[in-house]
This record gives structure tokens, sequence and C-alpha cells, in this order.
């Protein structure tokens, strides 16, 4: 690369680093997620047994609620012994959710007169189900995907590749998007639920930038995220500044213009850098070595090491 392209480069981080400033000092909105449901059609929305029945009372509301609170898309629920009856198994490290069975039985009773009395005695029990994207090894039928609303979003053949050559497990399904490091794996919506081709890139970007930091990694101390609310919105920090970098490297339109989905965490961030004033520069100097990370993944980069 020659010395006027680095200078562009670092231009372009520079004034993505700058507008980035300059939407959380102007309030910018918090974070709206570039993915939408109304990209999908034919979706169910009331939780179905693996029979394909529905389920009835408050059931749906207990499955709607851990459905949406745990990113599930699919509306597919069962057993643990349901799953293994199918051949698959539950992922490990995954927990299940409770649903209620009501139901009544009869039970004979002396009357107090020297007779006998049949009384309905109602009893719910409680058990396990888990969401069929917790499941490996399910036959195909259960993990349908409806077409897209509308016609899918060309992809980047080149960022496909980039982030294929990384390594990173990454998994698709559910409508949120993030890193676990339990599992060491990227989960990402559908690619065709995002609005764009950018916004999905963008967000894999983000995403990769955490999993660079991971112990075994970069190790950036990612322990206290859900812990520490300033804690996490440096590490947020980092990852936002990532996912603009890399889009940049990758000729991915950078996200110059303010958009609400590239400043989240606005009270946070703003704290963080009022109270330390090199948190700006320690969040672009993190997110820096983890592009820089990126790239030395790739199979070019990897040449250059051997041929050195």
């Amino acid at each position: 690369m020659s010395k006027s392209q680095e200078a562009q480069r670092a231009d372009i981080y520079s004034r993505i680093t700058d507008r980035i400033v300059d939407d959380l000092a102007r309030g910018v909105k918090p974070w709206l997620k570039p993915w939408h449901d109304r990209n999908m059609r034919e979706r169910i929305t009331r939780p179905l047994r693996s029979n394909g029945q529905p389920y009835s009372g408050v059931n749906v509301l207990l499955l709607w609620s851990e459905g949406m609170a745990r990113g599930f898309s699919s509306p597919m629920w069962m057993t643990f012994k349901q799953g293994l009856e199918l051949g698959a198994a539950v992922r490990k490290g995954e927990t299940g959710s409770t649903v209620v069975f009501a139901s009544r039985f009869t039970k004979t009773e002396a009357d107090g007169n020297g007779g006998e009395v049949d009384r309905d005695i109602p009893f719910l029990k409680a058990y396990t189900v888990f969401n069929v994207e917790q499941i490996d090894g399910l036959p195909e039928r259960y993990h349908h995907r409806p077409e897209p609303m509308i016609d899918p979003v060309e992809r980047l053949e080149h960022a496909d590749r980039f982030f294929r050559s990384t390594g990173a497990i990454i998994r698709h399904g559910g409508n949120q998007a993030f890193f676990a490091p339990s599992s060491d794996h990227i989960q990402m919506p559908l690619f065709e639920s995002f609005r764009d081709a950018p916004s999905y890139y963008a967000t894999l970007s983000h995403e990769a930038t955490h999993w660079a930091g991971a112990s075994h990694r970069l190790n950036r101390d990612l322990s206290r995220y859900h812990k520490d609310r300033s804690e996490r919105a440096r590490e947020e920090l980092i990852a936002e500044l990532g996912s603009c970098f890399l889009c940049a490297d990758l000729g991915i339109a950078p996200e110059l213009e303010p958009r609400p989905d590239h400043a989240s965490y606005l009270d946070s961030w703003l704290k963080v850098l009022s109270e330390d004033r090199r948190a700006i520069f320690q969040a672009a100097a993190h997110a820096q070595r983890a592009v820089t990370f990126l790239h030395d993944l790739q199979p070019r980069a990897a040449e250059g090491k051997v041929a050195a």
C-alpha cells in the first residue's frame, strides 16, 4: 500500500471516529437494529409443539416472551426427549424454557356418611422445552426458512470470503446479533432479514470485533461486560469503531452520515468520554488492533509472513 493510500485510509478512520463522537454529542437515538421481521413472510406467530400443533393459553404467553427475550425466530419447541427421538440433541450449554400442563384427576374420598364421593382435583405440572434453534441434528423440516418478502439482497463475495477466512463460527437465526464468549460463536440474524447488504456486513464486522477480543485471541477483558455498565459501554464503543474501520477496508460505504444504528449506548458512552478523555483514543486503538488481527487471518497475510 502506497503512502497516499495509507494516508487516505487514516483520514477515513479519523473522519468516522469524529463523526461517531459528534453523533453522541448531538444525542442520536439509541441503536435500531438494521433488520426487521417484515422482510420475512409466512411467519407463524403462535408457538408450536414438535408435531406442529399450536400451544394454547398461558403457554402462548410464556413462549412468546421467551422467544423475544432470547432472540429465537422459529416458533417450534420440543422437549429434550422429543429431540432424542428424532436423532437430535440439545446443544451443550443451552437452557430450556418452562411451559405448563394443566389437567385434573378424579379422587375417591369418604363422604363422612359411610359412603364415597368422587372429586375432581385440578393440577398443574411444569416441564421444560427447547426451541429448535437450540437443537443440533434435527431433520430439515424443522428448519424451514420462509421465502424473503423481497428479492434477496445481493451478497458481497469478497466480504463473505474475508469473514470465512477468519475461522470464526458464525451461526444464523433469531433476531439478535451478538458474540457469545462461552461458546465462542457469532450469532447473526438471517442475511435476508437485513434491509441491505451494508447493514449485514456492518453488523457482522461489529460482532467480529468482539470475537477478536476473546481471551485466546487479543485478550480484551470481557468478563465484566454483563456486570459493569461502564465496561460494557467501552467494549461496545470498540466494536462500533472496529465495524466502521473494517467496512472502510472492505470497500463497504463507511457510515459517515449520522445513523441511529451506529450510535448506541449514548448515555453510557457520553459518561465514559466525559470522565475519561483518553477513552476514545483507547477504544480506537483497541478497534484498530482487532481489525489488524482480522486482516492477519487472511490467506495473503499468512503468505506474506511465510515469505518474510
